[in-house]
């Protein structure tokens, strides 16, 4: 903020000072000079990475380190070509792990741009809504409960206005804001009771701000400031896959000191055990790892983007594999958040349509056309008694012609019902009206609101029966509404009230808010994917157990209520929280209770919330989901994911995509880790049956780069399983490499090492200075082509997965073909990769490997006969 005691002068100061209007707020030619001079109100993100520090990190980490060591050492031994080819697909390798690392940076600011909220603000004189980085000071700002204050602001206007502090003061109480001056220069930011700061939330009221400082001036930006070293936040798995490179690099480094050593003490020469033990270290370093998890986290984010879920923060595309518990609001996710008439039941002697008449005259909602549809505006439920009117044939604009309003008492929550006094025209004479035959000029009151207010002020009607209709329709998760009339002397006035007059009553009108049709099939791949849907709504326990009955959620379980948690307490709701599905009638304070609960009781929890005290509740939970059509900014910003549909279907969508991402991580990891023993192995084991060094580090480096880097991408664009959804969720204590990727890579492995070290001798007995290595170097290659393929699924062969339904692995694996291919027969890349051209019949004798390791797998799934992701 700037250097002005904001807090001492008056509003009209402020505004001068500024050179603003409270009015007319600033013009746009104005705001857009301010911008250019003040810059963007956003808070520079220290936290992001720069593109020199992601280079450097693409050189600097463990595995390049060992390959700019490798090089070295063949530099040592007088090898130069491949020194320098080694340091060339080092820098290759860098780049492409520096453009995908580049490109998730973007996409995740990308996505954080998506959350940015809008403000309400005077500009040229109108009321406008715009992204709050546009914000500069003179700004007038409209705030409202639910808000986050986006800078800075003196306040000008103050009508109840209420506003958390916490994040600035400590202090967890709202803070009553007004807009007179104060006294005292030294007074603590909690004491500026006419400021609001940026980053604070209103939880009450409504008010009028100035804008004062934006972006790294405001009282937040210092705080910004101070904070000199924020380090990137790694996601538990890019943790784990940490270790699992570091541990990889170390055998690789351990093998290969074994070698040279055992080597060296049977007397083989120097330069050539150096140069094999580079091979190995080479053989073992799966450099496309820290690539390619990269860039599938990115891609899932954009994935679930695509599919209505936007990813706030990264590790919850991982976390949502692991979701055993969804945490649901009612209205708008599982429903449709749209009050629907169900019912109509008249009451002799009205009839239905008498009844539809008296709804739509007491009735405030209205119907305007929109590109020639007709729309309903106003309440939602009385928007919905117009269109149970509409679809009847009655139109509201039509009626209010024939019987005009003349008086009205509106609804209030005291009364609980509503009354409008009609009179009748000329041309309604002919017309069946509410109350049966009247004559021009006379006039009528309807009534509509609730059944037990209404009915004891009506005469001749049987209480008992009305009651027993309303308990059955009630007992369904319906809204019930009542209606009644009576005639009323033209001299009669609303102040009189309708209560003192005996009414007609004319009927019922059920209505709920009916589910989504998607919902009940997503609770049901919720089930199959051993995940519980859990309901939490402050609607009435009748109403909540009638929609979560029809979805299919907690069947059985009964329904517990706020006032229960009350009394029980976070221990006794430790005892029932494992067994409810459906709570009712609770607070956002009862949600936060609900979470730890569930989080205590070993649950993997994702919450959905859309308002400000929601907030606890969604910071808590495992994942917090935030809804994108009703949600406040403040429950956005607490969340860790905002569903732009506000549709529990697109949690459950995201769940299958995190399984998906988890799952194509896995494979990745298997396929590198198996390929590179195979790799070792035949390295390792030829020169003690007699061969010369089967492949020079240069080959073993450009094969990781086929495989790892190309094929590993393309692997990581696998669609989801068929049966993703019927396995339990992934345990938050699983091992990314687990005992059955460990035998898996150990039978895989060893097929590749087998069948290409069969096929290396062979061809070297049959002529040692011929093309054996190069048939060796070319089959290793399409043996984690045929790896790759079978790895397409754990449990599922390719043929029933589908061939073609991953095309870029398939544009991967005839990329590596070509490249494989021109390595081998182009005359220019001969001495560098050291290979000769192969026969045609020798091309037969290179497939065998791959041959060999796809069907291993594929009858391996046979035999085993397991689901996916099952030890």
């Amino acid at each position: 903020m700037e250097q002005l005691n904001w807090h001492l002068i008056d509003a009209e100061a402020a505004l001068e000072r500024l050179a603003s209007d409270p009015e007319h707020g600033l013009s746009s030619e104005e705001a857009a000079r301010r911008l250019a001079t003040q810059g963007a109100n956003e808070l520079q993100e220290r936290g992001g990475t720069s593109p020199w520090r992601i280079l450097w990190e693409q050189f600097t980490s463990t595995m390049a380190l060992i390959l700019i060591s490798a090089s070295l050492l063949s530099a040592l031994v007088g090898s130069l070509k491949d020194t320098i080819t080694i340091l060339a697909i080092v820098c290759l390798f860098a780049l492409l792990g520096f453009v995908q690392e580049y490109r998730a940076e973007r996409a995740i600011r990308a996505l954080k741009r998506l959350a940015m909220p809008n403000v309400r603000l005077r500009r040229d004189g109108s009321v406008v809504e715009a992204p709050a980085a546009g914000l500069v000071p003179g700004d007038i700002l409209l705030l409202e409960a639910g808000n986050l204050v986006p800078a800075d602001c003196r306040l000008i206007e103050s009508y109840n206005l209420k506003i958390q502090e916490a994040l600035l003061t400590g202090e967890s109480e709202a803070v009553e804001k007004i807009s007179e001056p104060l006294r005292g220069e030294d007074l603590a930011l909690g004491d500026r009771r006419n400021l609001a700061y940026s980053g604070t939330t209103v939880s009450y009221g409504r008010g009028v701000a100035l804008v004062v400082a934006t972006g790294m001036s405001t009282e937040l930006g210092r705080i910004a400031t101070m904070l000199q070293a924020v380090t990137r936040e790694w996601t538990p798995l890019q943790r784990r896959l940490d270790r699992l490179g570091k541990v990889l690099a170390a055998v690789a480094v351990l093998v290969s000191v074994a070698f040279f050593v055992i080597g060296m003490l049977r007397g083989e020469d120097l330069r050539l055990m150096l140069l094999t033990a580079v091979s190995l270290a080479v053989a073992a370093i799966p450099e496309g790892l820290p690539a390619v998890v990269t860039i599938t986290l990115a891609i899932g984010a954009q994935g679930m983007l695509r599919r209505n879920a936007l990813i706030r923060k990264l590790p919850a595309v991982e976390t949502l594999g692991s979701v055993t518990v969804i945490c649901s609001d009612k209205t708008g996710t599982l429903t449709e958040n749209r009050m629907t008439v169900t019912e109509v039941v008249p009451w002799p002697p009205c009839s239905r349509e008498q009844l539809l008449y008296a709804a739509a005259l007491c009735n405030d909602a209205s119907e305007r056309m929109v590109d020639g549809v007709c729309q309903v505006v106003g309440d939602p439920t009385e928007g919905a008694l117009l269109v149970a009117a509409s679809q009847a044939g009655i139109s509201k604009n039509e009626l209010e012609q024939l019987f005009p309003r003349v008086a009205e008492i509106p609804f209030d929550s005291a009364s609980k019902r509503m009354v409008t006094v009609h009179s009748v025209s000329s041309g309604a004479l002919d017309l069946g009206l509410p109350l049966g035959g009247m004559g021009q000029g006379e006039r009528f009151a309807v009534a509509k609101g609730a059944v037990d207010v209404l009915l004891p002020l009506c005469g001749h009607v049987s209480q008992v029966e009305v009651m027993e209709r309303v308990a059955a329709l009630a007992s369904s998760g319906m809204r019930v509404l009542a209606c009644a009339g009576c005639r009323v002397e033209a001299d009669w006035s609303p102040d009189g009230g309708a209560s003192s007059r005996e009414l007609t009553f004319m009927g019922l009108i059920a209505m709920m808010d009916p589910p989504r049709p998607e919902a009940r099939d997503a609770v049901e791949r919720c089930a199959r994917a051993g995940i519980r849907p859990v309901m939490i709504t402050g609607d009435h326990p009748l109403t909540a157990a009638a929609i979560a009955g029809s979805l299919g959620i907690g069947t059985g379980g009964g329904v517990v209520v706020g006032a229960e948690l009350d009394r029980r307490g976070a221990e006794g709701l430790a005892d029932i929280v494992g067994t409810t599905s459906v709570y009712a009638r609770v607070s956002p304070a009862h949600k936060l209770l609900i979470v730890e609960a569930l989080r205590k009781s070993g649950q993997v929890v994702a919450m959905t919330g859309d308002g400000v005290n929601d907030a606890p509740a969604l910071k808590r939970a495992d994942i917090g989901v935030a809804m994108g059509i009703t949600g406040t900014d403040v429950a956005k910003e607490s969340s860790d994911m905002v569903l732009l549909d506000d549709n529990f279907a697109t949690i459950v969508a995201s769940v299958e995509e995190g399984r998906t991402i988890y799952d194509n991580i896995r494979k990745f990891i298997e396929f590198s880790v198996a390929g590179n023993l195979g790799k070792i192995l035949a390295v390792v084991t030829l020169p003690f049956l007699g061969l010369p060094m089967p492949l020079t580090p240069l080959q073993l480096l450009w094969l990781n780069l086929l495989t790892d880097g190309l094929l590993g991408l393309g692997m990581g664009m696998e669609r989801a399983e068929p049966d993703i959804m019927d396995r339990p969720p992934i345990s938050p204590s699983a091992q990314i490499f687990d005992r059955r990727m460990l035998r898996h890579s150990l039978l895989t492995g060893g097929v590749i090492a087998v069948s290409s070290i069969a096929l290396a001798r062979y061809f070297w007995l049959l002529q040692p200075d011929g093309e054996w290595q190069t048939v060796l170097f070319s089959s290793l290659a399409f043996a984690q082509i045929g790896q790759a393929l079978a790895l397409r699924s754990f449990g599922h062969s390719l043929f029933s997965i589908g061939f073609f339904t991953n095309p870029v692995l398939l544009c991967m694996v005839l990329a590596v073909v070509l490249l494989q291919g021109m390595v081998v027969y182009l005359p220019t890349l001969q001495p560098f990769f050291t290979t000769v051209p192969l026969a045609p019949e020798s091309l037969v004798w290179v497939l065998l490997p791959g041959t060999c390791v796809f069907g291993a797998l594929e009858v391996e799934k046979v035999l085993r006969g397991r689901r996916p992701g099952t030890t």
